[in-house]
Parts: C-alpha cells; structure tokens; sequence
C-alpha cells in the first residue's frame, strides 16, 4: 500500500511536533516575592531564550526544537505576567529582569549559560551579561535595534500588540515593524500580553544603554535580519566597531524584526555555528 506523500510528510511532521512536546518539561521556581515559569527541553550546555517586548517565550517553540536537537539544554524562562510567572512590575528595571535570569540558570545547576536575546530580549540578555559575567558564557542579539532607529517605528510597534485595534490594522503595522515581504505576519496576531507592555514601555522610554549596551565582556554574536527596519543596513557594522573581536556578526535573509517566526531554521543553525566556537 503506498502512502501520499502529502499524507506522509503531514504524519511526519505531526510526529516530530509531539516528540518536540513530549520531551519538553515545564515547571515553576520562586524566590522572594518572585516565581518564573519555565520551558526546559533537550540536554548539554546551557542555554536560555528571551522573548521580544510584550510577548512570551512559546514564539521560540520551533528554534528551541532545534537548539535542543543540536545537543543544547535549552531553557525559556516566561516573563513577569507571561503564563505562571509573577512578581513585582511596578518600578523595575532591566536589573530586576536579569536577575530573574540568573535565578533560571543558577537553579538549573547546569553550569554557564549562552542567553539569546530577541529584540528587547537582547537588553535583558546583555543587562544578565554585565550584572552576572559568572553565570554567562556569550551572548545572541538576535533582530538588535540599533541606537539611532526610526523612532517612528515605535508607532508600528504599539499598534502591532494593541489587541483592541482592528486585524487590518494590526497586519499592517506587523508588515512595517516586523515581517518582511513574502513572511505571514498573522502569525503574530495572539501572543500579546499588555500587562507586559506596561511595565516595559518605561524601559523602552528610558533604555539607560550605558548600564547594559555593552553586554559585559562576553562574546557575542549579533544576529542581524537583513529587513529589519530597526537595524538599518548603515548600521550592520556598528556594534562590532564598538566591540571588536568579541563580536560576530551573521546575517539572516528574507527576515525583519520578527526573525524567529520566519526564518527559525536559519537562526537555530547561526545560533549552533557560533556557539561551537566558545570554550566551555
């Protein structure tokens, strides 16, 4: 009896996606007035995912498939108002959400951790950087602002994640602000948290790069989608300018500021490259 292959790549596809589920823990830890909810799948070194701003760790789904594949332990903490986690949010800072990464890794008891950082994620993976070099072994600043972006863009961002707009324009401003031309963008139509976005929006208003634009001294790999408005081509050099040798730069094609919704197979194989080239 012979199988369509429609039927057959579904049936395959539908198997690793279970497989994926089944070999993912979840689970709480507290500390204080502080609990994080935390995705953890895969085995070996360590690495941790963070989320761009007002959404949660769940968009790396398919790259942490790929990382753990790739022979990583790949954790995803939630953000503060993001599944089960909670704490404090009003008043904090940058420090308060690195710390929360450096309770994740310390509680995995897995040694240093590489953290990828996607959008806004990156300043809280460069904050965890510089406030605790002990528990990091590099960085990923994946779909990176630079310092001088279309402000304008902010515009685009807000109405992106403003569940109270109409899908039209919603679609519209994730096609300016995050999706390149060809890529679906309604794929990010749920996965907002406005409770997130409140206590962030004062962040973004206030970034303070003098305390995290650095990263410490870790290596870091800059991960640049090529139609990313946010990181104008003039800019692709800038960091590695600032920084040197400690910084890498790989470029991801057919990608704007989204990036990991679309184009997961590129990042997780950047990610894996650059990360063979740290020392334990």
């Amino acid at each position: 009896m012979r199988i369509p292959m429609l039927v057959l790549a579904l049936a395959l596809g539908l198997s690793s996606t279970l497989q994926a589920a089944e070999n993912r823990k979840r689970y709480t830890i507290e500390r204080d007035d502080v609990a994080i909810d935390v995705i953890d799948e895969g085995s070996g070194p360590l690495m941790v995912l963070l989320p761009s701003s007002a959404r949660d760790s769940e968009d790396y789904d398919a790259v942490a498939e790929g990382l753990a594949t790739a022979g990583y332990r790949v954790l995803r903490p939630q953000p503060r108002g993001a599944g089960a986690s909670r704490g404090p949010t009003e008043g904090i800072t940058l420090h308060d959400l690195a710390n929360d990464v450096a309770f994740t890794i310390e509680s995995a008891k897995n040694g240093k951790a590489i953290i990828v950082g996607h959008a806004l994620g990156n300043w809280v993976a460069r904050m965890t950087a510089a406030d605790h070099p002990d528990l990091v072994r590099g960085v990923v600043i994946a779909a990176a602002a630079s310092k001088n972006y279309p402000k304008e863009l902010l515009v685009s961002l807000r109405a992106a994640g403003n569940v109270t707009l109409p899908d039209a324009e919603r679609l519209e401003a994730l096609r300016i602000a995050f999706f390149a031309p060809g890529n679906d963008p309604s794929v990010w139509l749920q996965g907002w948290h406005p409770e997130m976005a409140k206590y962030q929006r004062p962040i973004i208003a206030n970034p303070k790069e003098e305390e995290w634009w650095s990263g410490g001294s870790a290596p870091m790999l800059d991960l640049q989608a090529l139609q990313d408005p946010f990181r104008p081509r003039s800019t692709a050099n800038d960091i590695k300018a600032e920084f040197g040798d400690r910084v890498t730069i790989a470029t991801v094609d057919h990608a704007s500021h989204a990036l990991i919704p679309e184009q997961p197979d590129a990042v997780v194989a950047a990610i894996a490259t650059w990360a063979k080239t740290l020392k334990p």
